[in-house]
């Protein structure tokens, strides 16, 4: 199998020095390429042929956020994924990183192993969004007057309804299963056909496609 090949986005050099290190560390993963700025992490990332972006909101010259939309929207990289670093106290931004695409979000605080962890999930195609205060954060933003309307799952099936319920509240594929009386590959399966017919890149778009379309409401368990 093959390395992850990491891109390091982040304006500080010594957070990036510090997770390079940590990354180059990790024998399942290798660092292809570090940004100070937005418009690097772009260029970097087609340049360098990342398999995933760590990349921090606050940036010059262009914020992770709108990094983040380039990439996405960018058909040569298609297949790259971004997860964007925070502090908690730009929960709006998270939310906007989202919708432009990224994958997940973790903090800066976080301890080593947790960083490596969700760099594994989110190269694997998962998105790294959680229960408890993580989907309560989403669905405050997503529901309110300015959420704008996607298409919904007004195209899925009961079934389908219930697996992307589910997968808005943060379940894994077993877990869904376990919930449904289904074997995770059936899990796995339904989650794949709603992406397809949602035309949602990974599980954070589902959740995002759950919560704006009302499927999922701020406080359901």
């Amino acid at each position: 199998m093959s390395a992850i090949r990491v891109l390091l986005a982040d304006d500080q050099t010594l957070v990036r020095t510090s997770f390079a290190m940590l990354v180059e560390s990790a024998g399942d993963m290798a660092v292809v390429g570090q940004a100070g700025t937005g418009r690097e992490a772009v260029a970097l990332a087609r340049s360098a042929r990342a398999d995933l972006v760590v990349m921090d909101l606050r940036m010059p010259d262009l914020d992770g956020i709108e990094a983040t939309r380039l990439i996405v929207a960018d058909e040569d990289l298609a297949g790259v994924k971004v997860l964007v670093l925070t502090t908690y106290d730009t929960d709006e931004n998270i939310v906007e990183a989202l919708r432009a695409g990224a994958s997940g979000f973790l903090v800066k605080d976080i301890r080593p192993a947790e960083l490596l962890d969700a760099i594994r999930t989110v190269a694997a195609g998962d998105a790294l969004l959680s229960p408890g205060p993580t989907a309560r954060l989403i669905a405050r933003f997503l529901r309110s007057p300015a959420a704008p309307a996607t298409g919904g799952p007004d195209c899925l099936s009961d079934r389908e309804r219930e697996v992307l319920a589910l997968v808005a509240r943060g379940l894994n594929n077993t877990e869904i299963g376990e919930a449904l009386t289904l074997s995770p590959l059936t899990a796995k399966t339904h989650v794949s056909r709603i992406m397809g017919k949602l035309g949602a890149r990974d599980r954070a778009q589902l959740v995002i496609a759950a919560y704006e379309s009302g499927l999922v409401s701020p406080g359901s368990q």
